[in-house]
């Protein structure tokens, strides 16, 4: 397992093969990237600031990524999420889990980035059009993260 969160830019493809290369009980490796939108609704957005409670973000990753262990048979997991300010188009998260079969590795990858939406403790302005703004996880985040309780 490794959990980091760092203002610096990821390699995912790096990181994806640091899951798997080498090994043979590997047959699935799922890979999310979540990058900064432009868009929100109606509205331009020129930018996000993340900001987060060191310490605290590590642990509480760390925590949903055992639980996925314990739901689904996985071989190795990698959460990486920045912080600071973005622009559209800036990576901010990567989820990578790897199985022997694709759908423990799908499965923990859409149960992580769930969690990560709604229960990472993370801070989320957007700068706007119309000026700045604290967001907060959306009802249709809260409804997916429902599906796993």
């Amino acid at each position: 397992m490794t959990v980091r969160i760092q203002r610096e830019p990821f390699d995912a493809s790096a990181e994806s093969d640091a899951l798997s290369k080498g090994r043979h009980d590997v047959g699935a490796v799922v890979t999310f990237t979540g990058v900064c939108r432009g868009i929100e609704g109606d509205d331009t957005v020129r930018a996000m600031t993340l900001e987060h409670y060191p310490g605290m973000a590590e642990e509480e990753i760390e925590g949903h990524v055992a639980e996925a262990q314990k739901r689904w048979k996985l071989l190795g997991v990698t959460v990486v999420h920045r912080y600071g300010r973005f622009e559209p188009g800036d990576p901010i998260v990567l989820v990578v889990t790897a199985s022997s079969h694709r759908e423990d590795a799908f499965a923990a990858a859409n149960f992580l980035m769930d969690y990560l939406k709604t229960k990472a403790p993370f801070w989320k302005r957007e700068e706007r059009s119309d000026g700045d703004r604290w967001v907060d996880a959306t009802d249709a985040d809260d409804e997916a993260a429902e599906r796993w309780t």
